[in-house]
C-alpha cells in the first residue's frame, strides 16, 4: 500500500514526487474540484425550480451553499478516487492559505476517503520542508475553511444581487463585485479628480554656479522674507492661489525683472552651510503586495503576470538531469519574516560577494500589517546560495527577471544601512531694497553604500545607479562671496554662471498604475494581497479599465456610469471603510471569533439598524434612473451634452427627444480628457458626415476622413453595406491631426503603412515598416525592432531597417552607455553587442549594455583589448554578480551550487 499525496497542480506534483520514495504517490487536483454553480446549466435539477437557485446558495435556509463538480473536473476526480483504492493514508498537501485549506476540505467531501487523512503544509518545496511537514501532519482547519466559504458566499450574494441592476440600467453583461467595484471606484474617482483639476502656472528662478570642484544648481526659495509659491499652494479645483502668505511670481515678465534685479545685486553671499549624517535602511523582503508593486515598477509586469511567473518558480523548475527544484518560497504571503536558516545563509552569501564589511549580522523583520495572514514567511529564494546566474539557462526571460529581483531584494534586506551625508547650502542675494532672495541647494553623498550595493528600488543595476543617487555640493564657507562669471572677482572662487526664469505648471493627480493601486488596496485593507492579481485582471477583462502606454489604469465610460450608479444608490456597499470592515469580520471567522452564518445573515438580511443588501436592492431597483454623465452645454447651441452608455459602448448626445444628435466616443479618449469643446467637435463631425479629403491615385476611389469608435481615421472608399465584404483600407490619424484639416498628402502617407522596404538577402522574406500598439517598428519574420526617436516610419530605409535588425535586442531596463562617461569604445563582440568602458561611481567598468564588470586595479583602459573586455564580462556573468574586483573564476560557493549538481538524491531503482 502507498500513501496518496494530493496537491493542486501537476508541476507541483512533479517536483514533490522526486523527494518522496515509492511509498508515496503524488497526484494533482488541478485546483478546486467543486464550486458554486457558474451558469444555469450547472444548477442541479432538484433545485432549478427554487427562487434562489440562480445564487447557488439557499438564502431561505441558513444560506447553505450548493456545490457542483464541473464536467471538466470529473475525469480527474475519478482518477484520484482510483488512486485512493491502493492507499492506506491520504495526505492533503495543498497550499497553506485559505484557498488551499478549502481545496483540501472539498477533496475530502467529494472523495469520502475510508482511510485516515491528514493535512500537511510547507511554504517551500524542498526536501527539508517536506520532511518537516510529514513529521507534523494536522487536521483540516475548519475555521479557515468557513472563512473562505463565507467569503465565497458573500461575493456570490453581492454580485448576483447587484449585477442585474447594472444590466437593466447600464449595459447587459456587466458585473458588480464586493472588492472589484471598490477598486473600480478608486480608479474612477481619481479620473474625476483629473477632470475637475484646473492647472496653474507659476514662475521661479534657477541659478547655476561653478565652483572650483564642480557645478551645481540652486533654486530661489525665499524672497523678501516670504517663501516662493510652489504647486502645493494652489487649489486643484479652481487653479487659484490658496495661500496668501507666499510670494507668487505669476508671469514671465515679473520673473525676468527679478532676474535683472538680483543679478545686479552681485556679489551674493553664502549665508548657511549644513552637513547632517543620515542612514537609509534596506527594504524588507518581499510580500505578495510589495513583489507585485516592484515587479510592475521595475520589470513592467502586471500583477497577474508577476503571480504566474512566481507560481512557476515556487512549484518547481527542471534544472537538468531529471532534477526539479522549487526556487522560491510560497508567493502568497503578508509576512516579511525570514527563517533562521535564511538569515544565516544570507550572511554567508553577502560576505562571499561583497566582503565581510557588508555582512554585519542578521536583520530580522516583523510584519506590521493589520490582520496579516496567509503563509508565515516572506517570499525568498529557497537557497540563497543559488544565484541568478546559476539558474538563468533553465528559466525563461520573465521567470529569470523575477527570480533575480527576489534574490537581490532578499540579500539586500540582510545588508547594513547605507551611510549618507546630507548637505544643504543657502546663498543670499540682497539688492538692498527689500528684495532679499535666498537660493537653496541640497545634496547627498554616499559614505558607505551598504545595501545599495545590491539593490536600489526601481533600478535594474544597483552599482551603476549609485552614482545617480548622489548629488555632491562643493564645500563652501559661510560668508564666502559669489561673483559674476564675467566680473572682476570671477577668478577668486565660486561664480554665478546663469540665472534664469523657470516656468512651472501644476499637474493633475496621477492615474493609478497596477503598482500604486495594489499599494492603495493594501493600505485601505480592501481585499487581500493574494486576490489583487485576479481583481486587477477582472476589471480589465470586463471592460471597466484599460491600460495606456504609460501603464496607467484608465477607466472607461462604462466604469464611470457604473460607479455613479453604485455610489449614488448603494453607496455603503462600495465604501472603502465598509469593505475593509467586511475583511476584518472575515478574518475573525478565520480566527474562530465569529460564525460565518451570523456574518452572512447580517450582510444580506440586515439587522435592526441596517436593512441589508436584499431589502435595499428590492426597494430601489425600479426607482433608479439611467446613469448619464453631464459634460456641460454646447458652446454654440447652448444645449446640454451628455455621455450615455449603449449596447455598443459610450456615446455623446446633444439635445433631447427627436431633436437629439449622437456621436460615438473614441475608445482611446480618456474620460478626463473629454472636454465640452472636444465633445462638440465630435458631434459636429458626426452630423456633417465623412469629409472628402481627395482621390486615391492608385484606386481612383475617394479618401474620407471620419470619426468612429476607435477614434479619427482616414478610409479609402465607402464602407460596404454587406458586413461580410472586405473592409476598406483605413489608417488612424496621428496626434495633432484633425479630420477637419487632414490633407490628401497626409492621408496618403498614413495609408502607406505597412510599407515593404525590401527583401532580406538571406531569408528572401520581406522587411516591413509599420506602427503598432507600442509605436513604430520594423519587422522581419517574427523579429520586431522598435524605431528610434530619430527614425520616421514613413521614410525609414531598407538599409536602416537592416541595421536595426542586425543589432542585439535591447533588454528592458538595460542602461545605455550614452548617459555615462565613455572611456573607450571597443567595437562589437562576435555576437554583435557593443562593448564599452565607462566611468562609474566606484571606478571604471566594461559593459555590453546588459552586463557590467569592474575593471581590475592595475589594468589600463587604454591598453585593454576587446577580447579582454569580453573576458571580464563573461566572468561576471558566470559568477552571478562578483565582487567589486574582477575574478578569474567562480567562487567555491558558486561552483558548489551550479544547477548541474543534483539537489535531490538519485531515484531508487
Amino acid at each position: 500500500m502507498t500513501k496518496l499525496v494530493i496537491v493542486e497542480s501537476p508541476a507541483k506534483a512533479k517536483t514533490i514526487s522526486q523527494f518522496l520514495g515509492k511509498k508515496y504517490r503524488v497526484e494533482a487536483s488541478f485546483g478546486h474540484v467543486r464550486d458554486l454553480p457558474e451558469n444555469a446549466e450547472q444548477i442541479p435539477e432538484e433545485i432549478k425550480g427554487e427562487p434562489w437557485a440562480r445564487f447557488g446558495v439557499n438564502i431561505e435556509k441558513d444560506f447553505d451553499p450548493v456545490y457542483v463538480v464541473p464536467a471538466s473536473k470529473r475525469k480527474q476526480i475519478a482518477l484520484l478516487k482510483s488512486a485512493m483504492k491502493d492507499a492506506d493514508e491520504l495526505l492533503l498537501a495543498t497550499d497553506e492559505d485559505r484557498e488551499g485549506e478549502s481545496i483540501s476540505w472539498h477533496l475530502v467531501q467529494v472523495m469520502k476517503p475510508k482511510v485516515p487523512y491528514r493535512r500537511i503544509v510547507f511554504h517551500e518545496i524542498t526536501r527539508e520542508a517536506i520532511d518537516e511537514a510529514l513529521r507534523n501532519p494536522r487536521d483540516i482547519d475548519e475555521d479557515l475553511v468557513r472563512a473562505q466559504e463565507g467569503r465565497r458566499i458573500l461575493d456570490r450574494l453581492f454580485g448576483y444581487t447587484l449585477s442585474p441592476v447594472l444590466w437593466k440600467k447600464v449595459q447587459s453583461g456587466l458585473s458588480a463585485g464586493r472588492v472589484q467595484s471598490v477598486a473600480v471606484r478608486l480608479i474612477v474617482e481619481r479620473e474625476e479628480e483629473r477632470r475637475a483639476f484646473k492647472s496653474s502656472q507659476y514662475w521661479g528662478l534657477e541659478a547655476e554656479f561653478a565652483a572650483p570642484t564642480g557645478k551645481f544648481k540652486a533654486e530661489l526659495t525665499t524672497l523678501g522674507g516670504k517663501r516662493l509659491a510652489s504647486g502645493k499652494d494652489f487649489d486643484a479645483k479652481t487653479g487659484l492661489l490658496a495661500n496668501d502668505k507666499v510670494f507668487y511670481l505669476d508671469s514671465e515678465g515679473k520673473a525676468n525683472d527679478l532676474v535683472a534685479r538680483l543679478t545686479g545685486a552681485l556679489p551674493w553671499t553664502v549665508s548657511n552651510s549644513e552637513e547632517k549624517p543620515a542612514t537609509q535602511r534596506p527594504y524588507a523582503p518581499f510580500t505578495t503586495s510589495t513583489l507585485q508593486q516592484e515587479a510592475n515598477r521595475k520589470l513592467g509586469f502586471g500583477a497577474k503576470r508577476t503571480m504566474q511567473a512566481a507560481q512557476k518558480l515556487y512549484e518547481g523548475v527542471d534544472i537538468g538531469e531529471g532534477d526539479r527544484v522549487g526556487l522560491i518560497t510560497y508567493m502568497r504571503t503578508d509576512s516579511v519574516t525570514l527563517s533562521d536558516k535564511a538569515l544565516k545563509d544570507a550572511q554567508s552569501v553577502i560576505a562571499d560577494i561583497y566582503g565581510r564589511d557588508y555582512a554585519r549580522g542578521a536583520r530580522p523583520y516583523k510584519t506590521k500589517q493589520r490582520n496579516a495572514q496567509e503563509a508565515h514567511e516572506a517570499i525568498r529564494p529557497t537557497e540563497l546560495s543559488r544565484r541568478p546566474a546559476d539558474v538563468k539557462q533553465y528559466l525563461d526571460r520573465e521567470e529569470f527577471a523575477l527570480y533575480e529581483l527576489i534574490w537581490k531584494r532578499t540579500i539586500a534586506s540582510q545588508m547594513p544601512d547605507a551611510e549618507l551625508l546630507r548637505t544643504s547650502l543657502e546663498i543670499t542675494a540682497d539688492n538692498g531694497k527689500g528684495g532679499q532672495g535666498i537660493f537653496s541647494a541640497s545634496g547627498k553623498k554616499i559614505l558607505f553604500p551598504g545595501f545599495l550595493r545590491a539593490y536600489v528600488e526601481g533600478s535594474d543595476d544597483p552599482t551603476a545607479e549609485l552614482g545617480d543617487q548622489e548629488m555632491i555640493l562643493p564645500d563652501l564657507k559661510v560668508g564666502e562671496k559669489i561673483h559674476s562669471a564675467k566680473g572682476a572677482g570671477a577668478a577668486r572662487g565660486t561664480v554665478l554662471e546663469t540665472l534664469a526664469a523657470k516656468k512651472h505648471e501644476t499637474l493633475p493627480p496621477a492615474r493609478y498604475t497596477e503598482a500604486s493601486l495594489v499599494k492603495k488596496l493594501e493600505e485601505e485593507s480592501i481585499g487581500r494581497p493574494s486576490t489583487y492579481a485576479s481583481i486587477i485582471s477582472t476589471i480589465q477583462d470586463r471592460g471597466y479599465v484599460s491600460v495606456n502606454k504609460s501603464k496607467q489604469l484608465v477607466p472607461t465610460f462604462v466604469a464611470m456610469a457604473v460607479t455613479d450608479l453604485l455610489r449614488n444608490h448603494f453607496g455603503e456597499y462600495v465604501d472603502i471603510r465598509f469593505t475593509a470592515k467586511l475583511e476584518d469580520e472575515l478574518d475573525e471567522i478565520a480566527q474562530g471569533k465569529m460564525t460565518w452564518l451570523d456574518h452572512i445573515k447580517a450582510f444580506y438580511r440586515g439587522t435592526k439598524s441596517d436593512p441589508g443588501l436584499e431589502r435595499i436592492v428590492n426597494k430601489k431597483a425600479d426607482e433608479i434612473p439611467f446613469p448619464n454623465i453631464t459634460l456641460g452645454n454646447d458652446p454654440d447651441s447652448g444645449e446640454p451634452i451628455e455621455v450615455r452608455v449603449g449596447r455598443n459602448g459610450a456615446y455623446l448626445m446633444r439635445g433631447s427627444n427627436g431633436a437629439s444628435v449622437t456621436a460615438p466616443i473614441p475608445e482611446s479618449l480618456a474620460p478626463a480628457d473629454l472636454t465640452v469643446a472636444e465633445a462638440a467637435r465630435l458631434l459636429q463631425a458626426k452630423a456633417e458626415g465623412p469629409r472628402k479629403v481627395g482621390v486615391d491615385p492608385k484606386s481612383g476611389e475617394t479618401i474620407y476622413a471620419m470619426t468612429g469608435r476607435f477614434g479619427a481615421y482616414v478610409q479609402v472608399g465607402e464602407t460596404p453595406e454587406d458586413k461580410k465584404a472586405p473592409k476598406p483600407r483605413r489608417a488612424s490619424l496621428e496626434a495633432g491631426q484633425q479630420i477637419e484639416t487632414v490633407t490628401l498628402e497626409e492621408a496618403l502617407m498614413l495609408l502607406s503603412l505597412p510599407r515593404e522596404l525590401g527583401i532580406h538577402p538571406e531569408t528572401k522574406n520581406p522587411i516591413v515598416a509599420n506602427k503598432g500598439r507600442f509605436g513604430p517598428y520594423v519587422q522581419h519574420d517574427k523579429d520586431y525592432r522598435s524605431l528610434k526617436k530619430e527614425d520616421n516610419v514613413y521614410t525609414v530605409t531598407f538599409e536602416r531597417a537592416m541595421e536595426l535588425l542586425s543589432a542585439p535586442k535591447e533588454m528592458r531596463g538595460a542602461r545605455g552607455a550614452s548617459s555615462r562617461n565613455v572611456l573607450k569604445d571597443f567595437g562589437k563582440s562576435p555576437d554583435g553587442a557593443s562593448i564599452q568602458a565607462l566611468e562609474g561611481r566606484y571606478g571604471s567598468y566594461v559593459t555590453d549594455g546588459k552586463n557590467n564588470a569592474t575593471i581590475p586595479k592595475g589594468e589600463s583602459v587604454e591598453e585593454m583589448t576587446l577580447a579582454r573586455a569580453q573576458e571580464l564580462i563573461n566572468e561576471r556573468v558566470a559568477s552571478g554578480g562578483g565582487k567589486s574586483k574582477g575574478r578569474k573564476k567562480p567562487s567555491a560557493m558558486t561552483a558548489k551550487t551550479v544547477p548541474a549538481k543534483k539537489k535531490a538524491p538519485a531515484k531508487k531503482k
